[in-house]
């Protein structure tokens, strides 16, 4: 047994700020000493020096350790073009996306942006995150070999598309079933690695494709799904004239047997009534991805409405890039504070690190290993630096209490916040080491 320690102030959720007074939803202890063995967190008490005598302790001054950050949409082929001039979603696709996305046919390319993608989730504090590929089994393999490396906890998958895209990012409802198949004996449950059948979204997909995808999630259980719901009207109009006869959008999903527990739904922007509480009733989840939303312009996520206390929805946090324009969820709190004021409600420091972390885990059907600084959890941790920038430092000696100082991280803060990322117990990243980024296997010295 290989026993190690952090010390430092923790900030961790007991209770959803949702469903509960957000000021009672915070588990904080101002100087903590977290103890890990084996991957895993085994305590977590106020500082004692006896406690932590013999043990190999890493000392945070000034940080804030919470869990790792989780994103739960987000494409990583997409890297490559962040920050590509705006379009609507359909345009933007087409004009962008699907032309990047013909690139990870090469799989030096795909091991490329592998590796920058994920040191970018970690820089961030990401340390978990729901991946779309692309069509080609080789980015899967490329993406899920460097997670490997790095022992992170990723959930990702080879998108299936039959239609309404370049000759080259197609396959069938045979090949998609097949080639997904062997890829989920290959890496589900492989370490760290789980696997997430991905459906690009209903108009890339014929009814036999939605078929294919259901039935690869009835023969393997465990494993996830993913897909668009609901991101633009526009879309929304096309779906319901390629499936004539369907009540709405998720209606589509439904019918095909693809709503259920570990379906992840990005955006869900445009949502009625009648698909709040079947995703409720079925435990499905949204990803709420406010810097996406709002750089295409689609529209503002009611995320109030869909945490309603009577049907609460499974809500979690998601960049999408590259529509999405940061990896920081820092940024996507800003701008998720932003579009909820635009309804009418006020997200507060505890709602939003509840949808990056606890919110986004439950969300995700790993409430019960991630998303908390608490024993038995994977210590999987961020820890956050209040005074990273000179105006965070500033701003942060004006701070009245702890929701105030981590609000002002939440709209302030970006990955240069960011001191270190833990995952599964191992530093594998450092802003302020010489070699910020380690594998695991090299990340067992702390210099």
């Amino acid at each position: 047994m290989t026993a190690r320690a952090l010390r430092g102030e923790v900030v961790s959720l007991r209770a959803d700020p949702f469903l509960e007074d957000p000021a009672d939803c915070l588990e904080h202890i101002p100087d903590a000493l977290v103890v890990i063995e084996d991957g895993i967190i085994a305590s977590v008490g106020p500082w004692d020096e006896a406690a932590a005598r013999g043990l190999d302790v890493t000392h945070y001054p000034g940080g804030i350790i919470t869990p790792g950050f989780i994103d739960a949409h987000v494409h990583y082929p997409q890297t490559q073009m962040i920050g590509a001039f705006g379009e609507g979603l359909l345009e933007w696709l087409e004009k962008y996306t699907f032309v990047a996305e013909q690139d990870f046919a090469n799989r030096v390319h795909a091991e490329e942006v592998s590796a920058i993608f994920l040191r970018e989730l970690l820089r961030a504090g990401t340390t978990t995150a729901a991946v779309y590929c692309t069509v080609h089994p080789q980015s899967v393999e490329a993406f899920f070999a460097e997670s490997e490396r790095f022992d992170t906890r990723m959930i990702a998958g080879k998108v299936l598309m039959d239609r309404n895209a370049p000759e080259a990012l197609l396959d069938t409802p045979e090949s998609a079933y097949a080639d997904s198949k062997r890829l989920i004996e290959a890496w589900h449950g492989r370490g760290r690695q789980l696997y997430c059948i991905t459906p690009r979204f209903a108009p890339s997909c014929s009814p036999e494709e939605l078929a294919a995808a259901a039935r690869l999630w009835r023969e393997h259980p465990g494993t996830y799904v993913q897909t668009h719901l609901c991101e633009t009207t526009a879309e929304i109009d096309w779906v319901l004239d390629l499936f004539p006869g369907h009540e709405s959008y998720l209606d589509v999903y439904d019918r095909a047997g693809l709503v259920g527990p570990r379906a992840i739904f990005g955006h869900a922007v445009h949502m009625n009534e009648r698909d709040f509480c079947r995703c409720h009733e079925a435990g499905a989840a949204l990803a709420h991805c406010p810097t996406s939303n709002l750089f295409l312009g689609s529209g503002l996520f009611k995320v109030f409405e869909a945490r309603r206390a009577d049907r609460p929805v499974h809500v979690a946090l998601g960049t999408d890039l590259g529509a999405g324009t940061a990896f920081s969820q820092l940024r996507s709190l800003d701008e998720a504070y932003k579009v909820a004021k635009l309804g009418g409600e006020k997200l507060t420091a505890a709602h939003g690190l509840w949808l990056a972390t606890r919110g986004g885990a439950e969300a995700l059907q790993l409430g019960d290993r991630l998303g908390q600084v608490a024993p038995g959890m994977e210590a999987d941790l961020v820890v956050l630096d209040p005074a990273a920038t000179p105006i965070l430092e500033f701003r942060s000696r004006f701070a009245r209490d702890l929701m105030e100082r981590l609000f002002i991280l939440m709209i302030l803060g970006d990955d240069r916040a960011v001191r270190a990322s833990w995952v599964a117990g191992r530093p594998v990243y450092d802003r302020d080491r010489a070699d910020a980024f380690r594998y695991a296997a090299d990340a067992v010295e702390l210099g």
